[in-house]
Protein backbone atom coordinates (compact mmCIF):
# COMPACT_ATOMS: atom_id res chain seq x y z
CA UNK A 1 0.00 0.00 0.00
CA UNK A 2 1.48 3.44 -0.90
CA UNK A 3 1.98 6.18 1.70
CA UNK A 4 -0.82 8.36 0.37
CA UNK A 5 -3.34 5.52 0.68
CA UNK A 6 -2.02 4.63 4.15
CA UNK A 7 -2.54 8.24 5.30
CA UNK A 8 -6.08 8.16 3.85
CA UNK A 9 -6.92 4.90 5.69
CA UNK A 10 -5.47 6.25 8.92
CA UNK A 11 -7.55 9.42 8.61
CA UNK A 12 -10.70 7.40 7.96
CA UNK A 13 -10.00 5.20 10.98
CA UNK A 14 -9.47 8.28 13.14
CA UNK A 15 -12.81 9.73 12.03
CA UNK A 16 -14.65 6.45 12.65
CA UNK A 17 -13.09 5.91 16.08
CA UNK A 18 -13.70 9.53 16.98
CA UNK A 19 -17.35 9.22 16.00
CA UNK A 20 -17.66 6.06 18.10
CA UNK A 21 -16.14 7.91 21.04
CA UNK A 22 -18.71 10.72 20.72
CA UNK A 23 -21.54 8.13 20.47
CA UNK A 24 -20.27 6.26 23.54
CA UNK A 25 -19.84 9.49 25.48
CA UNK A 26 -23.40 10.56 24.67
CA UNK A 27 -25.01 7.13 25.15
CA UNK A 28 -27.45 7.04 28.04
CA UNK A 29 -26.89 4.30 30.63
CA UNK A 30 -29.73 1.81 30.98
CA UNK A 31 -30.58 -1.84 31.43
CA UNK A 32 -29.34 -4.27 28.77
CA UNK A 33 -31.87 -5.19 26.10
CA UNK A 34 -34.07 -8.16 27.07
CA UNK A 35 -33.03 -11.57 25.84
CA UNK A 36 -35.96 -13.66 24.67
CA UNK A 37 -36.07 -17.10 26.24
CA UNK A 38 -34.47 -15.90 29.47
CA UNK A 39 -35.17 -17.43 32.89
CA UNK A 40 -37.31 -15.58 35.39
CA UNK A 41 -35.38 -12.97 37.39
CA UNK A 42 -34.53 -13.86 40.96
CA UNK A 43 -33.82 -17.57 40.51
CA UNK A 44 -31.18 -19.18 42.70
CA UNK A 45 -28.02 -20.68 41.23
CA UNK A 46 -29.48 -24.17 41.75
CA UNK A 47 -32.67 -23.18 39.93
CA UNK A 48 -30.68 -21.69 37.06
CA UNK A 49 -28.80 -24.97 36.69
CA UNK A 50 -32.11 -26.82 36.56
CA UNK A 51 -33.41 -24.32 34.00
CA UNK A 52 -30.35 -24.88 31.79
CA UNK A 53 -30.58 -28.67 32.14
CA UNK A 54 -34.26 -28.52 31.27
CA UNK A 55 -33.60 -26.37 28.22
CA UNK A 56 -30.97 -28.85 27.05
CA UNK A 57 -33.46 -31.72 27.33
CA UNK A 58 -36.14 -29.58 25.66
CA UNK A 59 -33.90 -29.27 22.60
CA UNK A 60 -32.67 -32.87 22.55
CA UNK A 61 -33.56 -34.81 19.39
CA UNK A 62 -35.15 -38.15 20.27
CA UNK A 63 -34.61 -41.41 18.40
CA UNK A 64 -36.50 -44.68 18.21
CA UNK A 65 -34.15 -46.25 20.77
CA UNK A 66 -35.21 -43.50 23.20
CA UNK A 67 -38.86 -44.45 22.73
CA UNK A 68 -39.75 -42.13 19.85
CA UNK A 69 -42.94 -43.31 18.17
CA UNK A 70 -44.43 -45.48 16.92
CA UNK A 71 -46.29 -42.28 15.93
CA UNK A 72 -45.02 -38.74 16.39
CA UNK A 73 -45.31 -35.14 15.18
CA UNK A 74 -41.77 -34.00 16.00
CA UNK A 75 -38.49 -35.30 17.34
CA UNK A 76 -37.88 -32.64 20.00
CA UNK A 77 -39.87 -30.12 22.02
CA UNK A 78 -37.86 -27.35 20.41
CA UNK A 79 -39.03 -28.40 16.95
CA UNK A 80 -42.47 -26.95 17.67
CA UNK A 81 -41.59 -24.33 20.32
CA UNK A 82 -38.95 -22.11 18.77
CA UNK A 83 -40.17 -18.59 17.91
CA UNK A 84 -38.86 -16.03 18.72
CA UNK A 85 -36.72 -18.21 21.02
CA UNK A 86 -36.72 -21.67 22.53
CA UNK A 87 -39.99 -22.11 24.41
CA UNK A 88 -42.04 -19.99 22.03
CA UNK A 89 -44.65 -21.05 19.50
CA UNK A 90 -44.20 -21.80 15.83
CA UNK A 91 -46.09 -22.27 12.58
CA UNK A 92 -46.17 -26.04 13.16
CA UNK A 93 -49.73 -27.35 13.45
CA UNK A 94 -51.17 -30.61 14.70
CA UNK A 95 -54.11 -32.25 12.93
CA UNK A 96 -57.07 -33.50 14.95
CA UNK A 97 -60.15 -35.34 13.72
CA UNK A 98 -63.30 -37.06 14.89
CA UNK A 99 -67.04 -37.14 14.49
CA UNK A 100 -69.28 -34.30 15.59
CA UNK A 101 -73.06 -34.43 15.59
CA UNK A 102 -74.12 -31.02 16.83
CA UNK A 103 -77.61 -29.74 15.95
CA UNK A 104 -76.05 -26.95 13.91
CA UNK A 105 -73.73 -29.33 12.08
CA UNK A 106 -70.38 -30.88 12.99
CA UNK A 107 -68.88 -29.16 16.00
CA UNK A 108 -72.01 -27.12 16.65
CA UNK A 109 -72.84 -25.95 20.18
CA UNK A 110 -74.46 -28.56 22.35
CA UNK A 111 -73.60 -31.48 20.11
CA UNK A 112 -71.49 -34.47 21.10
CA UNK A 113 -68.04 -35.17 19.73
CA UNK A 114 -66.72 -38.68 19.28
CA UNK A 115 -62.96 -39.04 19.01
CA UNK A 116 -61.30 -42.08 17.50
CA UNK A 117 -60.15 -44.57 20.08
CA UNK A 118 -57.25 -43.28 22.24
CA UNK A 119 -56.88 -39.79 20.71
CA UNK A 120 -58.19 -37.23 18.24
CA UNK A 121 -54.60 -36.42 17.17
CA UNK A 122 -53.69 -37.64 13.69
CA UNK A 123 -49.91 -38.02 13.78
CA UNK A 124 -47.79 -36.86 10.88
CA UNK A 125 -45.08 -39.52 11.11
CA UNK A 126 -44.51 -43.17 11.99
CA UNK A 127 -41.26 -44.96 12.74
CA UNK A 128 -39.61 -46.46 9.63
CA UNK A 129 -40.45 -50.10 9.16
CA UNK A 130 -43.54 -50.15 11.34
CA UNK A 131 -46.68 -51.69 9.90
CA UNK A 132 -48.79 -49.24 11.88
CA UNK A 133 -49.71 -46.04 10.05
CA UNK A 134 -51.87 -43.16 11.37
CA UNK A 135 -54.76 -41.90 9.25
CA UNK A 136 -57.94 -39.84 9.49
CA UNK A 137 -60.87 -42.16 10.34
CA UNK A 138 -63.21 -42.76 7.41
CA UNK A 139 -66.24 -41.59 9.42
CA UNK A 140 -64.65 -38.31 10.57
CA UNK A 141 -66.61 -35.18 9.69
CA UNK A 142 -64.56 -32.79 11.86
CA UNK A 143 -60.93 -31.99 11.16
CA UNK A 144 -59.00 -29.14 12.69
CA UNK A 145 -55.45 -27.90 13.05
CA UNK A 146 -53.93 -26.37 16.15
CA UNK A 147 -50.82 -24.22 16.33
CA UNK A 148 -48.09 -24.86 18.87
CA UNK A 149 -48.67 -22.63 21.90
CA UNK A 150 -45.89 -20.35 23.25
CA UNK A 151 -44.80 -21.32 26.75
CA UNK A 152 -43.25 -18.06 27.98
CA UNK A 153 -44.39 -17.18 31.51
CA UNK A 154 -46.29 -20.45 32.06
CA UNK A 155 -44.72 -20.92 35.49
CA UNK A 156 -46.39 -17.70 36.63
CA UNK A 157 -49.69 -18.88 35.15
CA UNK A 158 -49.38 -22.18 37.02
CA UNK A 159 -48.97 -20.21 40.27
CA UNK A 160 -52.32 -18.41 39.80
CA UNK A 161 -54.72 -20.01 42.31
CA UNK A 162 -57.66 -22.05 41.04
CA UNK A 163 -59.84 -19.85 43.26
CA UNK A 164 -58.92 -16.79 41.17
CA UNK A 165 -60.17 -18.46 37.98
CA UNK A 166 -63.34 -19.70 39.69
CA UNK A 167 -64.00 -16.15 40.93
CA UNK A 168 -63.76 -14.88 37.35
CA UNK A 169 -66.25 -17.55 36.29
CA UNK A 170 -68.66 -16.38 39.00
CA UNK A 171 -68.20 -12.72 38.06
CA UNK A 172 -68.96 -13.58 34.45
CA UNK A 173 -72.51 -14.54 35.38
CA UNK A 174 -73.17 -10.89 36.07
CA UNK A 175 -71.84 -9.56 32.75
CA UNK A 176 -74.54 -7.76 30.79
CA UNK A 177 -73.08 -8.41 27.34
CA UNK A 178 -73.58 -12.17 27.31
CA UNK A 179 -70.00 -13.17 28.12
CA UNK A 180 -70.13 -16.39 30.14
CA UNK A 181 -66.71 -17.92 30.69
CA UNK A 182 -66.47 -21.36 32.25
CA UNK A 183 -63.64 -22.89 34.27
CA UNK A 184 -62.42 -26.25 33.02
CA UNK A 185 -62.82 -28.73 35.87
CA UNK A 186 -60.48 -31.64 35.35
CA UNK A 187 -58.55 -34.33 37.19
CA UNK A 188 -54.87 -33.42 37.00
CA UNK A 189 -53.04 -36.36 35.48
CA UNK A 190 -49.92 -35.71 37.58
CA UNK A 191 -51.45 -35.35 41.06
CA UNK A 192 -54.72 -37.24 40.38
CA UNK A 193 -56.50 -34.37 42.15
CA UNK A 194 -59.45 -32.25 40.92
CA UNK A 195 -58.12 -28.97 39.60
CA UNK A 196 -58.97 -26.09 37.27
CA UNK A 197 -57.41 -26.44 33.81
CA UNK A 198 -55.09 -23.64 32.65
CA UNK A 199 -52.89 -25.00 29.85
CA UNK A 200 -53.58 -25.98 26.26
CA UNK A 201 -56.07 -24.63 23.74
CA UNK A 202 -58.86 -26.40 25.66
CA UNK A 203 -57.52 -25.86 29.21
CA UNK A 204 -56.99 -29.61 29.31
CA UNK A 205 -54.15 -29.48 31.84
CA UNK A 206 -53.80 -27.90 35.27
CA UNK A 207 -50.08 -28.40 35.87
CA UNK A 208 -46.94 -28.09 33.79
CA UNK A 209 -45.90 -31.62 34.70
CA UNK A 210 -49.08 -33.05 33.19
CA UNK A 211 -48.76 -30.72 30.19
CA UNK A 212 -45.16 -31.85 29.62
CA UNK A 213 -45.96 -35.54 30.05
CA UNK A 214 -48.91 -35.35 27.64
CA UNK A 215 -46.85 -33.52 25.01
CA UNK A 216 -44.00 -36.04 25.34
CA UNK A 217 -46.41 -38.92 24.86
CA UNK A 218 -48.75 -37.39 22.27
CA UNK A 219 -46.27 -35.46 20.13
CA UNK A 220 -43.27 -37.81 20.35
CA UNK A 221 -44.72 -41.11 21.49
CA UNK A 222 -42.56 -41.27 24.63
CA UNK A 223 -44.55 -42.55 27.60
CA UNK A 224 -44.05 -41.98 31.31
CA UNK A 225 -45.70 -43.06 34.53
CA UNK A 226 -48.01 -40.03 34.19
CA UNK A 227 -49.21 -41.19 30.74
CA UNK A 228 -48.00 -44.80 30.51
CA UNK A 229 -49.86 -45.93 27.37
CA UNK A 230 -49.03 -45.18 23.75
CA UNK A 231 -51.57 -43.26 21.71
CA UNK A 232 -52.74 -43.45 18.11
CA UNK A 233 -56.06 -42.55 16.53
CA UNK A 234 -58.19 -45.61 15.85
CA UNK A 235 -55.79 -48.09 17.43
CA UNK A 236 -56.03 -50.20 20.57
CA UNK A 237 -53.26 -50.38 23.16
CA UNK A 238 -52.69 -54.00 22.18
CA UNK A 239 -52.22 -53.04 18.52
CA UNK A 240 -49.80 -50.25 19.42
CA UNK A 241 -47.78 -52.61 21.62
CA UNK A 242 -47.00 -54.60 18.49
CA UNK A 243 -45.70 -51.48 16.74
CA UNK A 244 -43.50 -50.18 19.57
CA UNK A 245 -39.94 -51.40 20.02
CA UNK A 246 -39.32 -49.98 23.52
CA UNK A 247 -41.08 -51.19 26.66
CA UNK A 248 -43.45 -48.67 28.23
CA UNK A 249 -43.12 -46.45 30.14
CA UNK A 250 -40.11 -45.16 28.25
CA UNK A 251 -39.24 -42.01 30.24
CA UNK A 252 -37.76 -43.43 33.44
CA UNK A 253 -36.08 -41.59 36.29
CA UNK A 254 -32.34 -41.08 36.07
CA UNK A 255 -30.82 -43.22 38.85
CA UNK A 256 -28.31 -40.47 39.66
CA UNK A 257 -30.87 -37.68 40.10
CA UNK A 258 -34.25 -39.40 40.46
CA UNK A 259 -35.62 -37.13 37.74
CA UNK A 260 -37.38 -37.96 34.48
CA UNK A 261 -37.20 -35.99 31.25
CA UNK A 262 -40.70 -34.66 31.95
CA UNK A 263 -39.41 -33.24 35.27
CA UNK A 264 -36.67 -31.41 33.41
CA UNK A 265 -39.15 -30.10 30.82
CA UNK A 266 -41.29 -28.88 33.71
CA UNK A 267 -38.28 -27.07 35.23
CA UNK A 268 -37.50 -25.26 31.99
CA UNK A 269 -41.09 -24.20 31.27
CA UNK A 270 -41.83 -23.18 34.87
CA UNK A 271 -38.80 -20.91 35.08
CA UNK A 272 -39.13 -19.43 31.55
CA UNK A 273 -39.76 -15.69 31.72
CA UNK A 274 -42.58 -13.96 29.83
CA UNK A 275 -41.62 -11.90 26.80
CA UNK A 276 -41.20 -8.22 27.72
CA UNK A 277 -43.57 -5.69 26.22
CA UNK A 278 -42.36 -3.03 23.85
CA UNK A 279 -42.15 0.50 25.27
CA UNK A 280 -45.48 2.22 24.80
CA UNK A 281 -46.20 5.57 23.24
CA UNK A 282 -49.21 7.87 23.28
CA UNK A 283 -51.02 5.86 20.59
CA UNK A 284 -50.42 2.57 22.43
CA UNK A 285 -51.71 4.03 25.69
CA UNK A 286 -54.82 5.32 23.89
CA UNK A 287 -55.32 1.88 22.35
CA UNK A 288 -55.22 0.23 25.75
CA UNK A 289 -58.09 2.48 26.79
CA UNK A 290 -60.04 1.47 23.67
CA UNK A 291 -59.33 -2.20 24.48
CA UNK A 292 -61.06 -1.80 27.84
CA UNK A 293 -63.84 0.46 26.57
CA UNK A 294 -65.14 -1.94 23.91
CA UNK A 295 -65.10 -4.93 26.28
CA UNK A 296 -62.00 -6.90 25.22
CA UNK A 297 -60.67 -6.82 28.79
CA UNK A 298 -63.71 -8.74 30.06
CA UNK A 299 -62.16 -11.99 28.78
CA UNK A 300 -58.60 -10.84 28.10
CA UNK A 301 -58.14 -9.72 31.71
CA UNK A 302 -54.97 -7.62 31.72
CA UNK A 303 -53.44 -8.82 35.01
CA UNK A 304 -54.01 -11.74 37.36
CA UNK A 305 -51.88 -12.49 40.41
CA UNK A 306 -50.10 -15.51 41.77
CA UNK A 307 -51.00 -16.77 45.22
CA UNK A 308 -48.85 -17.29 48.26
CA UNK A 309 -45.79 -19.35 47.37
CA UNK A 310 -42.76 -20.49 49.34
CA UNK A 311 -40.63 -19.53 46.35
CA UNK A 312 -40.33 -15.70 46.27
CA UNK A 313 -40.09 -15.79 42.45
CA UNK A 314 -43.74 -16.91 42.35
CA UNK A 315 -45.07 -15.32 45.54
CA UNK A 316 -47.83 -12.72 45.04
CA UNK A 317 -46.58 -11.66 41.63
CA UNK A 318 -48.61 -9.77 38.99
CA UNK A 319 -49.11 -11.79 35.81
CA UNK A 320 -49.89 -9.47 32.83
CA UNK A 321 -51.15 -12.30 30.62
CA UNK A 322 -54.36 -10.72 29.20
CA UNK A 323 -56.55 -13.77 29.78
CA UNK A 324 -59.14 -15.04 32.26
CA UNK A 325 -58.04 -18.65 31.52
CA UNK A 326 -61.72 -19.57 31.09
CA UNK A 327 -63.40 -21.52 28.31
CA UNK A 328 -65.61 -19.43 26.01
CA UNK A 329 -67.73 -19.91 22.93
CA UNK A 330 -66.47 -17.16 20.64
CA UNK A 331 -67.30 -18.81 17.33
CA UNK A 332 -64.80 -20.48 15.08
CA UNK A 333 -63.63 -23.07 17.61
CA UNK A 334 -62.22 -26.31 16.25
CA UNK A 335 -65.21 -28.58 16.91
CA UNK A 336 -63.07 -30.90 19.04
CA UNK A 337 -64.13 -31.82 22.58
CA UNK A 338 -61.24 -32.40 24.97
CA UNK A 339 -61.14 -32.94 28.74
CA UNK A 340 -63.90 -30.66 30.12
CA UNK A 341 -64.05 -28.41 27.04
CA UNK A 342 -66.97 -28.75 24.65
CA UNK A 343 -66.49 -28.71 20.87
CA UNK A 344 -67.49 -25.03 20.62
CA UNK A 345 -65.33 -23.81 23.54
CA UNK A 346 -61.75 -22.62 23.64
CA UNK A 347 -59.54 -21.08 26.31
CA UNK A 348 -59.09 -17.32 26.22
CA UNK A 349 -55.73 -16.96 24.55
CA UNK A 350 -53.19 -15.04 26.67
CA UNK A 351 -52.10 -12.05 24.61
CA UNK A 352 -48.67 -11.38 26.09
CA UNK A 353 -46.11 -11.91 23.34
CA UNK A 354 -48.80 -11.40 20.67
CA UNK A 355 -46.53 -9.33 18.44
CA UNK A 356 -44.43 -12.41 17.66
CA UNK A 357 -47.36 -14.50 16.40
CA UNK A 358 -47.58 -14.04 12.67
CA UNK A 359 -50.31 -16.70 12.46
CA UNK A 360 -53.17 -16.25 14.92
CA UNK A 361 -56.13 -18.16 16.32
CA UNK A 362 -55.80 -21.83 17.17
CA UNK A 363 -55.66 -22.82 13.51
CA UNK A 364 -53.29 -20.11 12.27
CA UNK A 365 -55.78 -18.96 9.66
CA UNK A 366 -55.69 -15.32 10.74
CA UNK A 367 -52.74 -13.59 9.15
CA UNK A 368 -53.18 -10.32 11.03
CA UNK A 369 -54.32 -9.11 14.43
CA UNK A 370 -57.20 -7.23 12.82
CA UNK A 371 -58.49 -10.35 11.10
CA UNK A 372 -58.28 -12.26 14.39
CA UNK A 373 -60.39 -9.59 16.11
CA UNK A 374 -62.98 -9.67 13.33
CA UNK A 375 -63.34 -13.46 13.66
CA UNK A 376 -64.75 -13.13 17.18
CA UNK A 377 -68.43 -14.06 17.43
CA UNK A 378 -71.11 -15.41 19.80
CA UNK A 379 -70.03 -14.43 23.33
CA UNK A 380 -67.63 -11.84 21.93
CA UNK A 381 -69.94 -10.53 19.20
CA UNK A 382 -70.73 -7.25 20.93
CA UNK A 383 -67.08 -6.39 21.46
CA UNK A 384 -66.33 -7.28 17.84
CA UNK A 385 -69.18 -5.06 16.64
CA UNK A 386 -67.89 -2.18 18.75
CA UNK A 387 -64.46 -2.70 17.17
CA UNK A 388 -65.95 -2.55 13.68
CA UNK A 389 -67.75 0.69 14.57
CA UNK A 390 -64.64 2.42 15.91
CA UNK A 391 -63.25 5.50 14.24
CA UNK A 392 -60.19 4.93 12.10
CA UNK A 393 -58.04 6.65 14.73
CA UNK A 394 -59.32 4.47 17.59
CA UNK A 395 -59.02 1.29 15.55
CA UNK A 396 -55.41 2.04 14.67
CA UNK A 397 -54.67 2.84 18.32
CA UNK A 398 -56.17 -0.45 19.46
CA UNK A 399 -54.15 -2.42 16.90
CA UNK A 400 -50.99 -0.53 17.90
CA UNK A 401 -51.63 -1.53 21.51
CA UNK A 402 -52.11 -5.19 20.61
CA UNK A 403 -48.97 -5.13 18.47
CA UNK A 404 -47.01 -3.84 21.48
CA UNK A 405 -47.79 -6.88 23.61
Amino acid sequence: MNRKRMRSCALAATVILGSMGVWLANAQPGPPPPRFGSPLPGLTDAELRRFDAGREDFLEVEEEKDGLGPFFNGTSCGACHSQPATGGGSHVTVLRAGRGDGPGGPGGPGGPFIAPSLTSVIHSFANPGTRCQPSVPVNANVTARRLSIPLFGDGLIEAIPDATILALEEAGRRHEDGTRGRAARIIDAASKQPRVGKFGWKSQHATLLAFSADAYRTEMGITSDVFPGETGAGFTLEQLAGCDQVTDPEDKADPATGRRAIDRFEDFIRMLAPLPREPGNEQVRAGEGVFTRIGCAVCHVPVLQTGGNANPVFNQKPVPLYSDLLLHDIGGSDGIAEADARPNEIRTTPLWGLRFRKLQWHDGRSLSTEDAVRRHDRESRRSRDRFQNLSREDRQALLAFLDSL
